[in-house]
């Protein structure tokens, strides 16, 4: 039966990590799909994307991927569990600001690794989302989802073309893959600028750590491929996979290299992000990133023994602005989310070096002063 209700932990399966997970956090895989006789979401009525939705919300019913899922009308969350869902990268924030959110829809697995976003640019926008570099298990939970909704609603399908899309890009399979990759030093060591252009030379994308349009911070890009048309899934899997590894290994050599030629610089970069994380009593979303980076950095290297990749990877999400209201209960300002962030980071970081038995640095084991409020200044 499917069930709506608040957020809540749904949908963070993913931060647990996979294969690669020190240097990829996340594989998502997504396909574009329309149904026949209905115009696409930007031109369609009120009237046409409400019956998209009934006729999607009865199709996952009876799915047997979702009928003990979750189905969230966007308009009926509210800001707060709208903006979880994005922070955890579920949705899209086009999703959400699609005519207000009016006559669309999320539906999120028991699982919650797979899932369908309804009335975005496209009726269906099927997806799975897995940590690590996982693109062939995220491929699998997609296909599965494809075929029993192409059993239970009629897709809008070209004998020539393909599957029709809203944007031409997606004409064809209609499948976006994408990782979500850390790459410090392939900046430090300033190879960055080369490594994008190779990426953009063999039909790849890059952009920032929401996707289109956001920008690069901490280190984190979303690699993805470009068209979709005159290749088959598989292969679109199997290029983006290769290509990938091969990032991977670049960003291994390069972070050996900074490990031998400059090893008091790097560990003084990765102590001082470490140190500023463990003590600050006030911390921006971009700073706690780029910070972030650093100490991801310096645990790939074994420079520090915690924390772990999936504290890292529940920082990232959690101290982002939505969860921050969620745990105080309430709207925050700028700068009392902030002080929120700053407060969350240090008791993470305390409490997993505390599990993994490791010594704090000198300075950092001061639990009374962590848990007191900011000193004045």
């Amino acid at each position: 039966m499917m069930r709506a209700g608040p957020v809540g932990e749904r949908g963070l399966d993913w931060i647990r990590g996979g294969e690669e997970a020190e240097i990829v956090l996340s594989s998502r895989v997504r396909v574009a799909r329309n149904l026949q006789g209905f115009c696409f979401p930007g031109r369609s009525s009120d009237e046409e994307r409400a019956d998209v939705l009934e006729r999607v919300r009865a199709a996952a019913s009876r799915s047997t991927k979702l009928a003990d899922g979750h189905f969230w009308d966007v308009a009926d969350l509210d800001s707060v569990d709208r903006d979880l869902l994005v922070e955890r990268h579920q949705i899209s924030r086009d999703l959400v600001n699609s005519a207000g959110g009016s006559q669309s829809a999320f539906v999120m697995s028991e699982s919650d690794s797979c899932g369908i976003m309804v009335n975005e640019e496209d009726h269906l926008r099927l997806q799975a989302l897995v940590g690590g570099l996982e693109l062939y298990s995220a491929w699998r939970q997609v296909d599965q989802l494809d075929e029993e909704v192409g059993s239970l609603l009629p897709l809008a399908y070209h004998h020539q073309f393909g599957f029709l899309t809203a944007c031409p890009t997606n004409v064809g399979t209609g499948l976006r893959a994408s990782v979500l990759i850390h790459i410090p030093g392939l900046v430090l060591t300033k190879e960055i600028t080369k490594v994008l252009e190779g990426i953009s030379q063999v039909g790849l994308n890059y952009r920032g750590l929401y996707g289109e349009g956001s920008e690069v911070v901490g280190n984190f890009f979303q690699v993805s491929n470009q068209t979709t048309l005159g290749k088959g899934e598989e292969d679109l899997i199997d290029h983006l996979g290769r290509v990938a590894g091969k990032v991977i290994d670049y960003e291994r050599s390069a972070r050996a290299r900074l490990l031998s030629e400059a090893p008091a610089v790097l560990e003084d970069k990765v102590w001082r992000a470490y140190g500023i994380l463990r003590t600050a009593r006030s911390l921006a979303l971009e700073e706690m990133m780029n910070l972030l980076s650093g100490v991801r950095l310096g645990v790939s290297l074994k420079l520090l023994k915690s924390p772990r990749v999936e504290t890292l990877n529940e920082i990232l999400v959690r101290g982002q602005s939505a969860h921050l209201e969620r745990e105080a209960g309430g709207s925050l300002s700028e700068q009392e989310a902030d002080v929120c962030r700053a407060a969350f980071v240090r008791d993470k970081l305390a409490t997993d070096e505390q599990d993994a038995g490791s010594e704090p640095a000198d300075g950092f084991n001061d639990a009374k002063a962590d848990d007191g409020p900011p000193s004045g200044g």
